[in-house]
C-alpha cells in the first residue's frame, strides 16, 4: 500500500539513483563550463556624458527604419537583458525586422554621483540621448522604448518635450503605484526615505537586491537552486543559469538623491495618478503624452502587476493608444521562447503602421 504521492520504497529508491546520477553528471558539467558571456549583438558607443552611454547595436543587415529606436532601461538592473543571448534577445528580434536600436546604459554610479537627481537621468541623460539621435539622423522626433524604471523616465521625458517623440512603447512600467497588489509600494510608502538616503549616501545594489528577492523568498531563494539538480547534466541550461544568476546580482548602486525623488514622487506620493511630479523645475502631466503609445505588461508580474499599468490609458492624452497583455513574468518578458517573436513582431509592426 502507498498514498497518494506514490512514496513507495522503490519509488524513493529509484528518485534517489536518479538525484545520484545528475550530481555525478554535474560534477563533470561544472568542470567544462565556459566563463558565461552577455550580449548577443555587436554595439558600438556613440556618446557619452559621463558614466553614462549611448550605444547603437549593429546586426547583420542595413537598418530599414528611418527613424531610429532609443531604449531606456531601469537603472537597479544592468540593460543587456535586452540582450543576453542570442536565442534570448530581444534587441537581436528588432534588428531583424529592420529597427535601428539604440540603448542608454548607465552606468555604475559611484560616491561622486551622489547627488545626482532624477532631472539629470531624465533631461541631461535621456534627453541628451535622445537629442543626439535627433541632431545625426536629421528628425524632429525619435522613438522610444521604455522599461520599467525606463518607462517611468520615459513618460516623464515625453510628457515635458512631446515634440522630440514620434512614438512612445512602455513595457512592464507603473503607472498607479499604490494598486493593492503591489507589493514593492507597500513596503516603501512608510519608508523613511530622508533617513535613509542620508545614512547610506548611495544605495547599496547588494541591499536592493536583497529587497526584490524577498519578494518572492521561496521561488527566489530555494526553489530555483533545486530546480538546478534536474539540469546538472545539460552543460547549455547551467551556462543559461550561470548567465541570468549573473545579471541578477550585477546591478549598480542607486545615486542617493535620484532614489529619494523617485521614491518619494512615484512610490509614495503616486504622482503619475496625483499629479505633483516635478523634474527640475517643470511640473510633468501624462496628457500632454499625446503622440502614439503602446504599453506592454505581463500577467505575471510580480513587480509591476497588470494593475498598475494599464492606468497608463486613462491618464495621456493620446487617442492612438494600444496595449499588449504578455503571458509571462517580469523577466520572461524578455527572455521566453514566446517573448523572442511576440515582443520584437508587436513592436516592429506597431510601428512600422505609424511610420507612413
Amino acid at each position: 500500500m502507498h498514498g497518494p504521492l506514490n512514496l513507495t520504497p522503490e519509488a524513493l529508491a529509484t528518485e534517489a539513483m536518479q538525484m545520484q546520477g545528475k550530481l555525478g553528471a554535474g560534477l563533470d558539467t561544472l568542470r567544462n563550463v565556459d566563463d558565461v558571456e552577455y550580449g548577443a549583438t555587436h554595439k558600438e558607443e556613440v556618446w557619452r556624458d559621463g558614466k553614462v552611454a549611448l550605444y547603437r547595436y549593429r546586426g547583420d543587415k542595413t537598418p530599414t527604419a528611418t527613424t531610429p529606436l532609443l531604449i531606456s532601461y531601469a537603472l537597479v538592473n544592468r540593460p543587456y537583458m535586452v540582450d543576453l543571448q542570442a536565442d534570448r534577445s530581444i534587441v537581436k528580434g528588432l534588428l531583424a525586422r529592420g529597427e535601428d536600436v539604440y540603448i542608454i546604459d548607465w552606468g555604475y554610479p559611484d560616491r561622486s554621483d551622489r547627488f545626482l537627481t532624477l532631472e539629470d537621468y531624465i533631461e541631461r541623460f535621456l534627453g541628451g540621448a535622445v537629442d543626439y539621435l535627433r541632431r545625426t539622423h536629421g528628425l524632429d522626433a525619435i522613438n522610444l522604448l521604455g522599461i520599467c524604471q525606463g518607462g517611468v523616465f520615459s513618460l516623464c521625458y515625453s510628457s515635458l518635450h512631446p515634440d522630440r517623440i514620434k512614438n512612445l512603447i512602455t513595457m512592464v512600467t507603473p503607472v498607479d503605484f499604490h494598486t493593492a497588489d503591489n507589493m514593492l509600494s507597500h513596503w516603501t510608502r512608510g519608508m523613511d526615505v530622508d533617513l535613509f538616503v542620508d545614512t547610506l549616501g548611495n544605495v547599496p545594489a547588494d541591499l536592493m537586491n536583497w529587497c526584490y528577492l524577498t519578494l518572492k523568498p521561496a521561488r527566489l531563494f530555494v526553489q530555483k537552486y533545486v530546480g538546478l539538480v534536474d539540469i546538472l547534466d545539460d552543460k547549455k541550461a547551467v551556462e543559461d543559469f550561470l548567465r541570468m544568476e549573473k545579471w541578477i546580482f550585477d546591478s549598480p548602486d542607486q545615486a542617493g538623491e535620484a532614489f529619494r525623488q523617485f521614491i518619494k514622487q512615484f512610490y509614495q506620493a503616486n504622482g503619475f495618478v496625483n499629479g505633483g511630479i516635478t523634474i527640475g523645475e517643470r511640473e510633468v502631466h501624462l496628457g500632454l503624452v499625446d503622440m502614439p503609445v503602446l504599453n506592454i505588461y505581463a500577467e505575471q508580474d510580480h513587480l509591476v502587476p497588470p494593475s498598475a499599468s494599464k492606468p497608463l490609458k486613462g491618464l495621456i492624452g493620446t487617442d492612438d493608444y494600444t496595449e499588449l497583455s504578455f503571458k509571462g513574468g517580469h523577466i520572461g518578458i524578455y527572455v521566453s521562447g514566446r517573448a523572442q517573436t511576440e515582443v520584437p513582431g508587436t513592436i516592429h509592426d506597431w510601428l512600422a503602421k505609424r511610420s507612413r
